[in-house]
């Protein structure tokens, strides 16, 4: 069966707050998720300077796994658990929202008077229905802990699950897929079928999948289930990540930061965090207000379902 790209997603950009920016691939009209993967941010390469204030001040999420990997730079998070991290380069960080959490990212305290270069991707991924109430968790796993390996010559660390005989001690709730491949210039690799929903990003320039070419910042998705192997390769040096698992069990409704398969308990986190029942971020007082939309109007939900259809 070809593997040769099902479709291209392009990101589109948000501004996050004084001028922080991201490109935002999922969730996409074209394909709402791949695996268990809803949401897809990639951030940076950004000059943070001092004065500069791309704090995100404490928020909540319900329903989902955050997972947050950096290329370079530095955040401190902080949880309504009391968790108080600083993810560097390399680790990977999975907090498990469960029935509801509250954290934030702040500029680390060494850093506030540091000009340093942040760049990394933040993405979510559903949880399975059977677990989306569970207790919330934060986990963080350092970089020297993730299992690396090199597959024709090329380096690929295997950040969530498991691949080419290599598995990560991330723990999860779901079969999940995340890789970090280094391209050097002039090489390729074989990227086989790893899990039944599959899709690969061009972080930093341009790719070849077979014989499609992959623009800069873009997300090619291989056909689900049983595919042919794909073909990688690159003129000059290149990152890439790989996201993909197992198909969700069932639609999934997104709203702001929460995640979930009935429409009502999406609601009924917009009333919580709205009264301030979710919890707080120790020796935090700011929080960023409900939206208006779509929990004082209750409306304009849209669902995630398995092979990416939507509705609303």
């Amino acid at each position: 069966m070809s593997a040769t790209p099902s479709m291209m997603l392009s990101p589109h950009v948000k501004d996050l707050g004084g001028g922080f920016e991201v490109r935002r691939v999922l969730p996409a009209a074209q394909r709402r998720s791949v695996g268990p993967f809803v949401f897809f941010d990639h951030f940076g390469p950004s000059t943070e300077k001092p004065g500069d204030q791309h704090d995100v001040r404490p928020h909540p999420h319900i329903g989902l796994a955050t997972v947050t990997y950096l290329f370079e730079g530095a955040m401190m998070h902080r949880d309504s658990l009391g968790t108080e991290q600083e993810i560097r380069p390399g680790a990977i960080n999975w907090m498990t929202a469960g029935k509801g959490i509250v954290h934030s990212e702040r500029k680390p305290e060494a850093l506030k008077t540091k000009t340093y270069v942040n760049h990394g991707l933040q993405l979510w991924c559903a949880l399975p229905q059977q677990y989306e109430e569970v207790e919330p968790s934060f986990s963080h796993t350092a970089a020297a802990d993730i299992p690396a390996l090199q597959v024709e010559g090329v380096p690929v660390r295997v950040l969530v699950g498991e691949a080419f005989g290599l598995r990560s001690p991330v723990p999860t709730l779901m079969p999940t897929l995340y890789l970090d491949v280094s391209l050097p210039a002039g090489a390729s690799f074989e990227l086989p079928a790893l899990a039944p929903e599959m899709a690969l990003y061009a972080v930093d320039g341009p790719l070849w999948v077979d014989d499609a070419p992959l623009a800069e910042h873009t997300m090619a998705v291989l056909p689900d289930g049983e595919r042919a192997p794909v073909r990688i390769r690159a003129d000059g040096a290149r990152r890439l990540v790989v996201v993909g698992g197992a198909p969700l069990d069932g639609p999934r409704f997104m709203s702001w930061n929460f995640v979930s398969s009935r429409r009502e308990r999406i609601l009924q986190a917009g009333e919580d965090w709205e009264a301030q029942r979710m919890g707080h971020v120790p020796g935090e007082t700011e929080f960023i207000p409900l939206p208006d939309h779509p929990f004082k109007t209750q409306r304009h939900t849209s669902a995630v379902t398995p092979g990416g259809a939507s509705d609303t």
